[in-house]
């Protein structure tokens, strides 16, 4: 009997693993801010995680994430390091195997546009759920 059997189960939202990939994909040199993949998501609160959109099917967990680069960058290595990133800090984090990680570059932005602090990546109030 394994300690998860004595102890209970562990449950893991799925707005938590978005945050914890939002935050990873923010911490790579190169990323400049995030992208909804259309206008409604902009509208609604489907993506909480803001570009950051998850998808389970048949017990493989999927993640696409949409965002805009910085000028000058090579997108492909800015990518790879994203995916390998995200896969790292969902696994050492949460214990979870991504099967994929999508990258959707929307754009670029160009050199000395503000890029947004970390903070200001999610615009809810999480005390008040």
């Amino acid at each position: 009997m394994g300690i998860e059997e004595q102890l209970g189960e562990i449950v893991i939202a799925p707005r938590v693993l978005e945050k914890i990939i939002a935050i990873a994909t923010a911490k790579v040199e190169g990323v400049h801010s995030f992208s909804n993949k259309s206008v409604s998501d902009t509208l609604s609160k489907l993506s909480l995680g803001r570009g950051v959109y998850l998808k389970n099917v048949n017990e493989e967990l999927t993640a696409d994430i949409y965002l805009y680069l910085e000028y000058g960058v090579k997108v492909p290595k800015v990518a790879v390091a994203i995916q390998k990133a995200v896969k790292d800090a969902v696994r050492n984090m949460a214990d979870v195997e991504l099967t994929a990680i999508n990258i959707h570059v929307a754009g670029i932005v160009p050199d000395k546009t503000p890029k947004p602090e970390l903070k200001d990546l999610f615009d809810e109030d999480f005390l008040n759920d």
